[in-house]
């Protein structure tokens, strides 16, 4: 009869473990003055999540899910590293020790999609240090379990949390569309570098190149601006306000190459050099008026260290998405055309200081070389340039860090 109860115990406890959610996945994705933690699951598990101090840290326990493998933090300004442990038997404790004071804007379950399985999502928001110390410790947790109440978050704005009654509850974003706003290079009274043989203007190019990418990038789902649509000229100044009042996920500034050297070929990508950056972030941390530099946040209410530090966040966090989406441009261009060596080049260019939009300049290649703007002029030639840079925009928008975003 022992063994017979025996027997029974471990097969319920093996059917417990069978029955456990295992999280196989973490990713980190950083925005202009937050961070969303995404935990990949095959099933969906309870949890509560909490800040302590003292050393500053995020607590999230999974409640009876397993965890099969290390979760890497990845590159970002608010989360330092992540380590887990056992909270008991059955239920693990993953904490995140964190770089500046934070508050939890929200943490929730979502169901499976068609190109996820279950998702658990924790929304951090930067904060003041006396309003991190007053949201720390379990009595302010997250959870889906127990009475719904709301936690009140500060952070540049007003926003709102919630403790969730259940998982199925919970407040879910939907994926919404991508905003990419391209730039046609000159135009107007400025017609760019003028080709060394047939006198081709680049601000005919840079246009033409604008419209034909756009087709295809709308087929592809996405909602797509132009700085200009017609031979006018824009400030360059103005062109990055353009993306910024349509709130754009990406930019791109469209160009093509002159060299006095008329055997200089090849196509390269610029986005912002780190000189370049910080000083813009300087000049930025020093204005009277900070509404709106980044994306609408109103800065006038702030202190003088939570400005610097959102500031600060923002050119690290663009500079990182703007290297990455130049990498995936590189990669998918080389496949097919000749590129510049070392063809992923930093600058200072003024189209590229959008404090809070991933920004990436293109140079199609060299209108000062026969070869290159004969090509140039040729409409299949183009269409073979815009279709890399759809793939290539594709596979940013498709990046584990960028995903986790949306």
């Amino acid at each position: 009869m022992l063994f017979a109860l025996g027997i029974l115990a471990l097969c319920a406890s093996g059917l417990n473990e069978a029955n456990a959610a295992t999280i196989k996945n973490m990713r980190i994705g950083q925005q202009v003055s937050s961070v969303r933690i995404v935990f990949d699951a095959d099933e969906k598990f309870d949890y509560q999540v909490f800040l302590l101090s003292d050393p500053k840290r995020l607590v999230v326990d999974a409640l009876g899910a397993n965890i099969k493998k290390n979760l890497q933090t990845g590159k970002n300004g608010i989360v330092s590293s992540t380590r887990v442990g056992d909270l008991n038997k059955t239920d693990k404790r993953v904490v995140f020790d964190l770089q500046k004071p934070v508050l939890i804007k929200q943490a929730f379950m979502l169901p499976p999609s068609q190109n996820n399985a279950w998702r658990f999502v924790v929304d951090l928001v930067v904060a003041s240090e006396r309003d991190f110390k007053s949201k720390v410790g379990l009595k302010y947790a997250l959870t889906n379990k127990g009475k719904s109440s709301e936690t009140k978050v500060a952070s540049s704005s007003k926003s709102t949390s919630s403790l969730f009654k259940s998982s199925d509850k919970a407040a879910k974003p939907k994926s919404r569309q991508k905003i990419i706003v391209l730039d046609p290079g000159h135009g107007g009274k400025d017609p760019g570098a003028i080709g060394a043989y047939g006198k081709t203007y680049e601000k005919n190019i840079t246009l033409a190149m604008g419209k034909e990418l756009k087709t295809l990038l709308e087929k592809k789902g996405y909602k797509v601006y132009l700085t200009r649509s017609t031979d006018i000229f824009i400030p360059l100044r103005q062109r990055v306000r353009i993306a910024q009042k349509y709130k754009a996920d990406l930019f791109m500034s469209i160009h093509a190459d002159s060299a006095v050297n008329r055997n200089a070929k090849g196509l390269s990508v610029y986005t912002l050099s780190e000189k370049a950056s910080d000083k813009e972030a300087a000049a930025l941390a020093e204005r009277e008026n900070k509404v709106d530099i980044i994306g609408g946040v109103d800065f006038s209410e702030n202190s003088k260290e939570i400005n610097d530090i959102l500031i600060s966040l923002s050119q690290t966090d663009c500079r990182n998405k703007s290297s990455k989406f130049a990498g995936y441009m590189v990669g998918e261009m080389k496949k097919s055309i000749k590129l510049v060596s070392d063809t992923h080049r930093f600058a200072g260019f003024a189209v590229l200081k959008a404090p809070d939009i991933p920004s990436a300049l293109l140079e199609m290649g060299y209108l000062s070389n026969k070869q290159e703007e004969a090509q140039l002029k040729q409409s299949s030639y183009r269409k073979k340039l815009a279709t890399s840079a759809t793939t290539a925009i594709d596979k940013y928008f498709n990046d584990p860090e960028i995903a986790a975003l949306y």
